[in-house]
C-alpha cells in the first residue's frame, strides 16, 4: 500500500489528542474519514480537525472505497464486530486496547485475520515509546544482570464519575469494557512486560470489590510466571486514598534493579554496582504516534509493528484468567 487512507470508527476522547491527530503527521498516512453514531459529534470532529468525510453509519465508513485502513476506537465490546467487518472488507485494522472485551473475541478476530490475510494491529503503543524502549535496551544490555523477578503496583483513587451510581463510566461496566479499571489499565503493564520478557506461561489471580462504588472488581492481585522463568506479582487498587496513589514497576536483577511507571512516566531509575542513574526519554505530543508510524511502515512494506493481534490476544488471555472469566464463560456455555 503506497498511501494509507484511514477511517476512524468512534471518534471519541481517545482520538482527540492521543491518536487521531497523529495519522496526518506520518509519511504515507492520512486521515480521510471519521464515524460516530452521534452525527453531530462526528460532523463536529471532522470540522475541527479538517477531516474530509464523516459518517454516522459504520458500514458507510468501512465501505468507503477511498478508506483503505480502519482504526477502531470504540469501547471494547464492539471491537470484534467492527474489526471483523473491516477485515472482511479487505481493510487492515488498528484497534484500541484492550483488543476486545474477552479472549474469545480475540480468538475470533485473529481467525478472521488469518482467513482474510488482512493485517490486524492493536494500540499497545508503549511498545514503541522511547520511554519503554529505554527500559528494554537496559535489560538487553544486562545492566542489572540476570532478571530475578518483577513486581507491579498501581494504586488509583476513585474518579469523580465513579461516585455517581446513576451515571457510572463505561469503563467499570464489564458488559462494555470486559471488566473494571483493571481490564482498562492493567493491560498496558501486562503487555509491556510481555514485550520485555516474552509471553506469560502461568498466571493466577484474586479479585475483590472493596469500595462498593460499582459492580466490577476494584482490587486485583496476581501471580505470574513468564516462559523464560521470570516470576512476577501484581497488585492493582482503584479505590485507594488520594495520598496513597502509586504507580511503579520494579524489575529486580542479580546486579541491580530498574524502577519505572506505566502511566506517570516518572524518571526511569537504574541502580547497579556502578551507582544510580535516571533516564527520562521524551514522549511525542500524540502518544500513539510512534506506534501508528510502525503500523504504517508495515502496511507500506517498510517494517514490522511490535504489536499485533497475536501478541495482544495474550494479554486478554492473561486478564481473563486473573478475573476467572474463562471458567465462568465455560460454565455459562455448559448451562446453555
Amino acid at each position: 500500500m503506497e498511501k494509507i487512507s484511514w477511517g476512524i470508527i468512534g471518534c471519541g476522547d481517545v482520538t482527540e489528542m492521543k491518536s487521531g491527530l497523529a495519522f496526518n503527521k506520518i509519511a504515507g498516512s492520512q486521515l480521510i474519514a471519521v464515524m460516530r453514531r452521534d452525527a453531530e459529534k462526528a460532523k463536529d470532529y471532522a470540522a475541527r480537525h479538517g477531516v474530509p468525510k464523516w459518517y454516522a453509519d459504520v458500514n458507510q465508513l468501512i465501505n468507503d472505497p477511498e478508506v483503505n485502513a480502519v482504526y477502531v476506537a470504540t469501547p471494547p465490546q464492539s471491537h470484534a464486530e467492527y474489526a471483523i467487518k473491516a477485515m472482511q472488507a479487505g481493510k487492515p485494522v488498528y484497534v484500541e486496547k484492550p483488543m476486545a472485551a474477552g479472549y474469545s473475541d480475540c480468538i475470533l478476530m485473529n481467525k478472521v485475520a488469518a482467513e482474510t490475510k488482512v493485517p490486524l494491529f492493536v494500540a499497545y503503543y508503549r511498545r514503541s515509546l522511547p520511554y519503554f524502549i529505554q527500559i528494554k535496551n537496559l535489560l538487553t544490555a544486562q545492566s542489572i544482570g540476570q532478571i530475578l523477578g518483577a513486581s507491579i503496583r498501581l494504586y488509583i483513587s476513585p474518579r469523580k464519575t465513579d461516585l455517581d451510581p446513576s451515571n457510572l463510566p463505561w469503563r467499570v461496566n464489564p458488559e462494555i469494557a470486559g471488566g473494571g479499571y483493571f481490564y482498562d489499565m492493567a493491560c498496558h503493564t501486562l503487555d509491556i512486560l510481555d514485550y520485555m520478557f516474552g509471553p506469560i506461561a502461568e498466571v493466577s489471580g484474586v479479585l475483590a470489590n472493596r469500595g462498593g462504588l460499582y459492580a466490577a472488581e476494584d482490587v486485583v492481585a496476581a501471580s505470574l510466571k513468564f516462559e523464560n522463568g521470570v516470576p512476577a506479582s501484581g497488585l492493582w487498587c482503584f479505590t485507594a486514598a488520594e495520598e496513597n496513589k502509586f504507580d511503579q514497576v520494579e524489575i529486580l536483577g542479580s546486579n541491580g534493579r530498574i524502577i519505572f511507571s506505566t502511566f506517570d512516566f516518572s524518571p526511569i531509575i537504574l541502580e547497579n554496582k556502578a551507582g544510580r542513574k535516571e533516564f527520562l526519554p521524551a514522549n511525542p505530543l500524540h502518544i500513539q504516534q510512534c506506534m501508528i508510524e510502525e503500523v504504517v511502515k508495515e502496511l507500506r512494506g517498510d517494517g514490522v509493528s511490535p504489536s499485533n493481534g497475536i501478541s495482544a490476544a495474550r494479554t486478554n488471555h492473561v486478564m481473563d484468567i486473573i478475573l476467572d472469566k474463562l471458567r465462568h464463560n465455560q460454565e455459562t456455555c455448559s448451562r446453555n
